[in-house]
């Protein structure tokens, strides 16, 4: 008789724990757009193609949610409010509709095209955060520009560290998102002033 008892001895010990669990509010992730666009007229029309190929995401570039570094140098991500694709994704469609925008080459293609590319961007998300302490939101990027080698193969024609910073008063998600968004299309138009020698 007594094992047949336990269980039903325990079922109320079970509802009393249940029934103490704290309830936690429901928080809605928010999602903001990176797609910073290209303003003014385009400096020149050039002839050559350029391939961008994709963009290489950096140690937590993958990761949607936005960034903020602390005072001590470590950052918070904020999983309530994030980008709506991988930051290193959305970057890279904005760098090639900026560079098409600029009309410095005559094409710019994406990998596995057919056409041939007179010159190759290979690039990679860094950095993309807001930095309260400094006042600023800060994207970096890393980039090398490559074209066919005489001989065969490749050469590398440059290596450009990029990186672009807007003004950040502090705020919550629509500061952090506004302040980054703008410190990316910094680092695009430097980019593009870096890149103009080679159209």
């Amino acid at each position: 008789m007594t094992m047949l008892r336990r269980p039903f001895l325990i079922l109320p010990l079970l509802a009393a724990a249940c029934s103490v669990l704290p309830d936690r509010p429901y928080v809605e992730t928010r999602r903001f757009p990176l797609a910073p666009r290209r303003e003014g007229p385009p400096p020149r029309a050039g002839r050559k193609v350029l391939m961008v190929r994709v963009m290489r995401a950096g140690p937590g570039m993958d990761v949607r949610g936005l960034r903020t570094l602390r005072p001590d140098g470590t950052q918070t991500v904020d999983f309530h409010a994030e980008w709506i694709a991988p930051p290193a994704e959305a970057a890279e469609d904005a760098l090639r509709q900026w560079l098409i925008a600029s009309r410095m080459f005559s094409a710019v293609v994406s990998q596995g095209t057919r056409a041939h590319a007179d010159l190759v961007l290979e690039t990679e998300l860094t950095a993309l955060q807001a930095e309260p302490q400094r006042g600023i939101a800060r994207a970096s990027l890393s980039a090398l520009v490559l074209a066919d080698a005489p001989q065969g193969g490749t050469r590398v024609l440059a290596q450009l560290p990029i990186e672009g910073t807007a003004p950040f008063a502090g705020g919550g998600a629509d500061s952090v998102a506004s302040a980054c968004q703008a410190a990316l299309g910094a680092a695009l138009a430097q980019l593009e002033t870096a890149l103009a020698r080679f159209a």
